[in-house]
């Protein structure tokens, strides 16, 4: 199957759980994360109208950044998880940072702001019980997320969560549910739920999720390195 018939396939299933959900499709954008795969690839997603691509790792986000800047409207989506010494480059880089789990890496990123830009962020939840996952528990969301409000280059848009593989993801996205609803009493704007990938996209569309991070049932398998 070509590039473009698997993402018009997606796309189609998309719709399809939208409505079933009674959800607009057009409220959900889709984001293409292309890890691994070579710039080349997303100027091929570019020519077929992808202008929302994710990236989990700063080195590879600025390579392909770099390689493509010839590009109009490519949104670039940093998914991964964020060392605080790499702020300043994902500032830099990104357009949205999904992977926003403490205050210490708030602050990094509003300290590499530069003149009036802002920066779009979202608060990780780690939905397990495990404390070395990436994501601010469900009980320090809040307090992050009211952080982040306070920072004058950074835009709080929601939230982001992966559900866990040792757990129905309907009940898992419930829970993100819970916290997205909660933060947007802080800031009613905040109205994004980045939550789905390839597998579990259709519960989170059923769960009110926004943004969508889906891989290689688009690329295609992912190579060994870039």
């Amino acid at each position: 199957m070509s590039l473009e018939a698997r993402l018009s396939a997606i796309d189609e299933r998309i719709a399809d759980a939208a409505r079933r959900a009674g959800r607009d499709p057009g409220e959900i954008t889709r984001i293409v994360v292309t890890k691994f795969h070579p710039a080349s690839l997303v100027r091929e997603l570019h020519a077929l109208g992808v202008r929302d691509v994710g990236e989990n790792r700063q080195q590879e986000l600025t390579a392909k950044r770099g390689e493509l800047g010839d590009l109009d409207g490519l949104r670039w989506h940093f998914i991964g998880q964020a060392q605080t010494n790499k702020a300043s480059a994902i500032r830099r880089d990104a357009h949205v940072v999904h992977s926003v789990d403490r205050v210490k890496l708030a602050d990094a990123l509003h300290r590499a702001a530069s003149g009036e830009d802002v920066l779009d962020v979202l608060v990780q939840v780690n939905l397990t019980d495990d404390p070395g996952r990436g994501g601010s528990s469900l009980a320090d969301a809040e307090a992050v997320a009211e952080h982040v409000l306070g920072l004058d280059s950074l835009r709080l848009r929601g939230v982001m969560a992966v559900a866990p593989l040792d757990e129905d993801p309907a009940s898992a996205f419930a829970r993100l549910r819970t916290v997205a609803d909660r933060v947007r009493l802080l800031a009613p704007d905040a109205t994004w739920i980045s939550a789905g990938m390839t597998g579990d996209f259709v519960e989170a569309i059923e769960a009110g999720a926004t943004h969508l991070r889906i891989g290689s049932a688009i690329t295609g398998p992912r190579p060994d390195r870039v």
